[in-house]
């Protein structure tokens, strides 16, 4: 399912446009402030960023500026009343993809995060590589020195998050957000499930890249020593299970 990022401050609007976004089979995430829309955008899970430009916090052009110089290439429609040609030569020198003002209707919309997501694979990452594993963001496969394994969604998502921001301590109320989205019921338990499967499947490969509980405060993606003796070798066929989504 496409993973869309809201970010837009009018309430009622965003209540409103992700309940047709929803309707029309997209999974949606809302934030109502700049700082909080560059802090989920970068994390990388989502297919397109839908982007109002007059935010609290942080405006839209700079939350766009601030994701390409992260190197994060995750397709941003532009959606505002600022209609002035040099307010939209801004919005695409920022980075945007796609710019559209307001007002306008919901098939419009749909229009343009169809050809955004038409063109997704020209503007994402195809593969994320740490250490010595990749993970195919087209296919959900962990792969390490030859070795392939699909990963189940939540998995996959977590261990994104954890590798773009590898070395980075990620607490288990970002993953939750981010990987199961702000309205789930899901709790802290089926976030460490979902690590521990991942913990399985990336010994099972033997692989260098880890994940680190830091205690009280989240995990981390490390790497360690080909010769690093802490982790036991699990069973194989526990390694394969992953969670019910």
């Amino acid at each position: 399912m496409t993973q869309l990022l809201l970010v837009e401050d009018d309430r009622r609007l965003s209540d409103a446009l992700a309940e047709i976004l929803r309707e029309h089979g997209y999974e949606v995430d809302t934030v109502n402030n700049g700082k909080d829309g560059l802090d989920y955008a970068a994390s990388g899970v989502y297919d397109v960023v839908i982007l109002d430009v007059m935010l609290p916090l942080m405006d839209g052009f700079h939350v766009v500026s601030e994701l390409r110089r992260k190197k994060i290439s995750t397709p941003v429609l532009l959606l505002t009343a600022k209609d002035a040609v040099p307010d939209k030569v801004q919005g695409y020198d920022s980075g945007a993809d796609d710019y559209m003002t307001k007002p306008f209707s919901p098939t419009e919309l749909l229009a343009h995060l169809r050809a955004l997501t038409r063109r997704k694979g020209e503007v994402m990452f195809e593969v994320l590589d740490f250490a010595d594993i990749s993970l195919n963001l087209e296919s959900n496969d962990l792969s390490c020195r030859g070795e392939t394994i699909r990963l189940r969604m939540k998995e996959f998502l977590i261990l994104k998050i954890l590798m773009e921001n590898a070395g980075r301590i990620i607490s288990k109320e970002t993953l939750l957000e981010r990987a199961w989205g702000i309205d789930s019921d899901a709790d802290a338990n089926n976030v460490e499930a979902h690590i521990s499967f991942l913990r399985k499947k990336l010994r099972f490969l033997d692989a260098h890249a880890q994940i680190e509980t830091v205690p009280k405060l989240g995990y981390r993606l490390i790497a360690v020593e080909a010769d690093d003796g802490d982790a036991a070798t699990p069973d194989q066929s526990a390694a394969k299970e992953g969670a019910d989504e």
